[in-house]
């Protein structure tokens, strides 16, 4: 069996990820509408997307910006609606968007398993992962991954297609035996194919919408899309035999 390069994303793919950024916006929300009585939860929670968006392709994947989109939206409200703005109530958002950084990372239910039969197999495991790095080298020591990916990890501010080429050069992976496993269609599916590398997506329990985009690349290569991360090793199998 011929010894494939297998790429990973880590948020939403090997570890749960959305679920703390869900959480720390509903607080976020629960505290602008005691500030803010005329909104709703909904108007807050669109114009802090909209300002976090907006912001990656400035800033990128990095940690500050999702903690400066409150402030930002925040900043927004009390113009829309004339509220002074106050420098504990800005530093109270901000400190609360940092909270997500601090949550215990959590794996997606057989991650373990999954990376060790495919390490067992014989194939080479590499881990790329797109936000700052000391945020993704905390979750990464938390979980434990150097056990399968060792040095083998690349962690980008910018994840695209770009930076997913710059890899293939660096481990000089052959796309016919390469692979791109990820939840994000924008960051990891569409950027593989673009490459002619195959793909495998796992969308995520509940997708940010960035990651949301339509796929206009006719894929040259595998591309799957599965339901759970432990399907991974047979679809790679299947495609090689």
């Amino acid at each position: 069996m011929e010894k494939q390069n297998i790429l990973f994303n880590l948020d939403d793919t090997l570890a749960y990820c959305n679920r703390y950024f869900n959480q720390v916006i509903g607080e976020y929300t629960d505290l602008m509408t005691g500030w803010f009585p005329s909104l709703t939860k909904k108007e807050i929670r669109q114009k802090q997307l909209e300002m976090d968006i907006e912001a990656i392709s400035v800033h990128g994947l990095d940690s500050d910006r999702f903690p400066e989109s409150f402030v930002r939206a925040y900043r927004y409200f009390c113009d829309q609606t004339g509220k002074e703005k106050k420098k504990n109530e800005m530093d109270d958002v901000k400190e609360l968007g940092y909270k997500v950084f601090e949550i215990p990372v959590e794996p997606i239910p057989h991650m373990n398993e999954t990376l060790q039969e495919l390490k067992d197999a014989g194939h080479e495991l590499y881990l790329h992962t797109g936000g700052d790095e000391m945020n993704q080298r905390r979750k990464i020591s938390q979980l434990e991954l150097t056990t399968f990916f060792e040095n083998r990890v690349f962690i980008t501010e910018h994840k695209d297609t770009t930076a997913l080429s710059d890899i293939l050069k660096t481990i000089h992976a052959d796309p016919a035996i390469t692979w791109m496993v990820g939840n994000s269609l924008r960051t990891d599916i569409v950027p593989a194919l673009e490459l002619n590398i195959n793909a495998i997506h796992i969308p995520a329990e509940m997708e940010w919408k960035y990651n949301e985009v339509d796929i206009n690349v006719e894929p040259n290569s595998g591309f799957y899309q599965i339901d759970s991360l432990q399907e991974v090793p047979d679809v790679i199998n299947q495609h090689i035999h």
